[in-house]
């Protein structure tokens, strides 16, 4: 996004988020609590290829991040403001042997970056910041209480949200996760990688109920290996790939629904906010709506802004601000008690 100047009565402070997941390095800054500054630099994924090798990723955030931060440093030097503290991805997601090489490139650049300017860094998840960026685009107003759909290429996952860094995993796939799923077919039809853009676009010319792919849910758990072979069967027999892209994205749709119809069911919850670049997908959200609906027509579906349901380092930033303004107000209330 450009560069989103600030009104001079907000707060001279700003917090720095950088992530760098497996297709995306980028950097953000918020400045008195309001987006200022989001930075995204798309890793190269040569034609036909599905994917990179961690390696060839990490080279990649490496070379990318210094030109995000320094732009971001430039923003807040340009707004007259400190950055008060650094949050970043440092796993996938908070929980034991999550650990993926890609993310030692936004931790060491973070943790590196706090020390030189003598702040705090907060290390959080790649799922955290998905959560938070979603929650603060869509205005969704607790910070627990409610479930989170997390579609991506990495993960498709049915969360219970008790906190902003306690997420309790409730459903998730057996096998291919949506991203991956989307992306196979994809590159089988000749889309680049990631496909998900492209396919979105052939999907618009595709004909419902021409290319019907198996829905395979038990319960919380949802496979797409399945459904992936029946959509590569399609190509094979010559079906039209606009109806095959429509298929694998109603596929996608019905999929998760089914597991958020049975999440509500289970925690009673009545808010589901939806996440990740495959949730990003206009068809995919208005059918995991009508599947949501038609089982609980009184419970309420939040999404991110297309833009902030993708990669991104927004949620790392906001949840440094909201971490840095709830100890400034612990310090002010311990301030005032020792007046009285």
């Amino acid at each position: 996004m450009p560069w989103v100047g600030i009104m001079a009565n907000h707060m001279r402070v700003a917090t720095l988020g950088l992530d760098t997941s497996c297709y995306t390095t980028s950097a953000a800054l918020v400045i008195g609590g309001i987006l200022a500054y989001d930075g995204r630099a798309p890793l190269q994924v040569s034609k036909g290829h599905v994917g990179l090798r961690q390696s060839e990723a990490l080279f990649q955030h490496v070379r990318n991040l210094p030109r995000l931060i320094e732009a971001a440093c430039d923003g807040a030097r340009r707004e007259s403001c400190d950055i008060v503290a650094v949050a970043a991805s440092a796993w996938p997601r908070r929980v034991e042997g999550s650990y993926m090489p890609v993310f030692l490139a936004s931790a060491g650049y973070g943790r590196a970056l706090a020390a030189a300017l003598g702040v705090p860094f907060l290390e959080t998840s790649h799922q955290e910041g998905h959560v938070a960026a979603a929650r603060w685009s869509s205005g969704l107003k607790p910070d627990g209480g409610y479930l989170a759909l997390h579609l991506s290429g990495g993960t498709t996952e049915l969360l219970s949200v008790k906190s902003r860094f306690q997420l309790e995993l409730l459903g998730a796939t057996d096998d291919l996760n949506a991203g991956q799923f989307v992306d196979r077919v994809g590159v089988a039809l000749g889309l680049s990688f990631p496909a998900g853009p492209d396919l979105e676009r052939l999907a618009g010319g595709g004909e419902p109920g021409r290319v019907s792919l198996p829905v395979a849910v038990r319960g919380l758990r949802v496979s797409f290996s399945g459904p992936c072979s029946a959509a590569m069967r399609e190509i094979d027999s010559g079906a039209r790939p606009a109806d095959i892209a429509y298929g694998v994205l109603e596929c996608i749709g019905k999929s998760t629904g089914a597991i958020c119809r049975e999440g509500l069911r289970l925690t009673r919850a009545r808010d589901l906010l939806v996440t990740g670049g495959v949730a990003s997908n206009a068809l995919v959200r208005h059918i995991i709506a009508h599947e949501v609906g038609r089982a609980f027509p009184d419970a309420s579906l939040h999404y991110a802004a297309p833009e902030h349901s993708r990669d991104n380092a927004v949620g790392c930033a906001v949840l440094a601000w909201r971490v840095h303004v709830e100890e400034r107000q612990e310090v002010q209330d311990e301030v005032e008690e020792g007046k009285e």
